[in-house]
């Protein structure tokens, strides 16, 4: 075998099938469909059930994906280090990070890194979750993650760097009755309409636990996309809790960002595999420990 078969393979999987890798690899989908098949003859396994057109991961194919991403991550490591050669003229690194943090801090942690390394590119992958960030980074799509929880992370096979905290501030429309004192309490929250992220986020947990203090809360929306939330609460849907990375959006737009009693945050951190990182990747973390 050889490292673009496996690049093949991954685009694949990644995407869902040949069409779609093909399209995203800039390749004639005969020529991947040609690689896949000369993989699998090195190999000696099936790597895909091919269910009319659908590709199924077989057994052997599920086993080949993380050897396969390392092995693509370490060349990608290799042609880093060359190109550290030329003092970090050329190269990029992929961060995997959760919504409200790409809005905040990664856009100041990219923009310390573009700083001072202007020949260098980021590519930001999505994750909606925490455990999302981590299995990306140690089964090695990304080298690098940027994560948000409420309680302090930890996780075997990967390094984790706490980079401080944000909070939960509520989000609501412009007319919405503020409490005395412009400060939030749990008891003011109840019968309201709240839109809330996905089981898992940070905003998801903490509703349950304010629903778990006795405050009747009625979820009317539950989006994974967290763009949409502050059109939905601007359109008078329900008010929303949100990171404090929001804010400056929120109140751009016209949205009331109110504090909330008791104060509420997720911990993040920065996530790195246990070996050895590209050029590229150690000057990104070097960026990010920067910015506060």
């Amino acid at each position: 075998m050889d490292a673009r078969q496996l690049e093949h393979f991954l685009a694949v999987v990644d995407h869902g099938g040949v069409r779609r890798a093909a399209q995203a690899l800039f390749v004639a989908q005969p020529s991947l469909s040609q690689s896949i098949r000369a993989l699998e003859r090195d190999l000696g396994h099936a790597l895909f059930h091919r269910v009319g057109r659908r590709l199924v991961l077989t057994q052997a194919g599920h086993a080949l994906v993380e050897p396969a991403r390392q092995v693509v991550r370490l060349l990608a490591v290799a042609r880093s280090t060359v190109d550290a050669a030329a003092d970090l003229e050329s190269g990029w690194v992929e961060v995997a990070a959760m919504p409200s943090q790409a809005v905040e801090p990664l856009s100041s942690m990219v923009g310390a890194f573009t700083a001072r390394h202007p020949g260098l590119s980021v590519v930001i992958r999505a994750a909606a979750t925490a455990d999302a960030v981590v299995e990306m980074v140690r089964t090695g799509v990304t080298e690098v993650g940027l994560l948000a929880r409420s309680e302090p992370v930890r996780s075997a096979g990967v390094v984790l760097e706490d980079v401080g905290t944000q909070r939960f501030v509520l989000v609501a429309p412009p007319d919405w009755p503020v409490p005395d004192g412009g400060v939030v309490r749990r008891e003011d929250l109840a019968g309201q309409r709240l839109v809330v992220g996905q089981v898992g986020t940070g905003m998801r947990g903490l509703v349950e636990d304010i629903r778990a203090d006795g405050v009747e809360l009625t979820a009317v929306v539950e989006s994974e996309h967290r763009e949409a939330i502050l059109p939905l609460v601007l359109g008078g849907v329900g008010v929303a809790v949100l990171a404090d990375s929001w804010a400056p959006l929120a109140r751009q737009a016209g949205a009331l960002v109110l504090d909330l009693e008791p104060p509420a945050h997720l911990h993040l951190a920065l996530v790195w595999r246990r070996q050895e990182l590209s050029p590229a990747a150690e000057a990104f973390l070097a960026a990010a420990r920067g910015v506060r």
